[in-house]
């Protein structure tokens, strides 16, 4: 894997389990969340998007909005499932579940369908990843309720989905459509937002939207800052190395987020769940050297 891309593709892994670190202490936010934090995103980045224009002057074609716009619907349906999962589960069980999928469908995806070519290496890697996600995600044990572990499995396998979705997506716009990432991004969020707006502002829970923006805040202004920056640091990487590499590198976020669950939230089963971040990492290992 080239080096550039593996260290943008680490990079944003740590920025990614810290900005889901903080969405899981906004548990029960739901939409209105998403749509905070998306509209947050919106006031910082469409400023810095501007300003990197000045010196890389761009060349913007109508399939620009239509690139956008999809990804944006696709990180609506993102955004809703994980923040719903979390809400339903323990962040130990739908985090690495939807972060294991994610990179094994988008896998699945661009070997099979788009013919990407592929290494010895980079199958024994992304094997590793999934099993070490496994680890993490299914003990024998587990301190939910049954019916708690079910619908976390769900949204977490549904989550992943999505990833796997947007991911592709992505790769094909910043690559076949030749789309810069960052304003990509930005042209993503921003109808992202737009397509949250309906639903919140017209729903049920409207009433509770200035207390919840109120209650949140930290965790909005921070989803808001280190989500796009991971993401664009994603796109960039995309734009180096193949889709079906650059995926599943990026769910070295689990070990993170393994770590975060249990020494902060004190999430049980610290052991197993090591295990798992240890064979992740070791599937990332073999991925950088394929």
């Amino acid at each position: 894997m080239n080096r550039e891309a593996l260290l943008l593709t680490l990079t944003a892994a740590l920025l990614h389990a810290s900005w889901n670190f903080a969405a899981k202490r906004a548990e029960g936010g739901g939409p209105s969340f998403v749509w905070g934090y998306a509209g947050a995103s919106c006031v910082l980045w469409v400023p810095v998007t501007l300003f990197w224009s000045i010196w890389h002057p761009l060349h913007p074609a109508w399939s620009w909005l239509a690139a956008g716009f999809v990804s944006g619907m696709l990180h609506v349906a993102y955004g809703n499932l994980l923040q719903s999962g979390y809400s339903a589960g323990d962040m130990n069980l739908v985090y690495p579940l939807a972060r294991g999928t994610g990179p094994a469908l988008t896998v699945l995806v661009a070997v099979v369908v788009l013919r990407q070519p592929t290494t010895a290496e980079a199958v024994v890697g992304v094997a590793l990843v999934v099993c070490g996600v496994l680890v993490i995600s299914f003990g024998r044990r587990h301190p939910a309720s049954p019916h708690r572990r079910r619908v976390g499995i769900l949204y977490g396998v549904a989550t992943g989905a999505s990833i796997a979705a947007y991911t592709l997506w992505d790769a094909h716009a910043v690559t076949a459509l030749g789309i810069p990432p960052l304003p990509y991004f930005t042209l993503g969020v921003a109808f992202q937002w737009l397509g949250l707006t309906p639903g919140v502002l017209l729903g049920r829970g409207r009433k509770a939207l200035r207390p919840l923006l109120t209650r949140h805040r930290t965790q909005i202004l921070v989803v808001a800052t280190l989500s796009p920056l991971a993401y664009v640091l994603v796109l960039e990487a995309l734009t180096l190395a193949p889709v079906s590499v650059v995926a599943p590198v990026r769910e070295s976020s689990i070990v993170v987020g393994a770590l975060l669950s249990w020494l902060v939230l004190r999430e049980p089963h610290p052991a197993r769940r090591l295990v798992g971040a240890a064979v992740v990492l070791a599937g990332v290992a073999a991925l950088a050297l394929g």
